[in-house]
């Protein structure tokens, strides 16, 4: 398990530091979050129409055979961008990389595929299924955490700089 160095100051006593010990890992997390995933939309709309020219494509080389399958594969772009770049190295995408915070697990390890596709179908799911105010829950909690953050197990802070991993507890153990 990794501890970035917060061997004393768990959040939840798991492994992500207490907003209260380590403000500095959630400053601003919230409005970094707000206008990564606007960068993150554009993206995805790039990647949307590039994705449309080659299904229309093959939609017109099958004589329209493909459309349903074209089509259900169309609607998993955003979800296999989110997933497959929250799960990456990095663990964020091309908006947080912009605005400086990560994913991470509860324990301060990068989500796994799964944990990360799980994260990223809550969200479009609980947020399609309220009109987006589920999201409003981040304002009633320290560390910023949305209900799909909650669920899957994740959060998002600030990113790790080596200097807050290497550190040494100015505080008591």
């Amino acid at each position: 398990m990794a501890s970035f160095g917060y061997a004393s100051t768990f959040y939840d006593d798991r492994g992500m530091p207490d907003p209260a010990a380590l403000p500095e890992a959630y400053e601003g997390v919230l409005w970094r979050r707000t206008l990564a995933y606007f960068v993150d939309l554009c993206v995805i709309g790039v990647i949307a129409v590039l994705c449309w020219i080659v299904f229309a494509v093959l939609w017109v080389l099958s004589f329209g055979l493909l459309g349903p399958v074209l089509w259900f594969l169309f609607g998993l772009i955003p979800l296999a961008y989110h997933t497959l770049l929250l799960s990456g190295p990095r663990s964020a995408t091309v908006g947080m990389r912009l605005f400086d915070v990560e994913l991470r697990s509860v324990t301060g390890e990068r989500p796994g595929f799964l944990q990360a596709l799980i994260q990223t179908a809550l969200f479009y799911i609980t947020v399609g299924a309220t009109c987006s105010l589920i999201l409003l829950l981040v304002l009633f909690n320290r560390p910023k955490r949305t209900l799909h953050d909650m669920l899957a197990g994740t959060v998002v802070v600030r990113r790790f700089p080596v200097r807050w991993a290497t550190a040494q507890h100015p505080w008591p153990a």
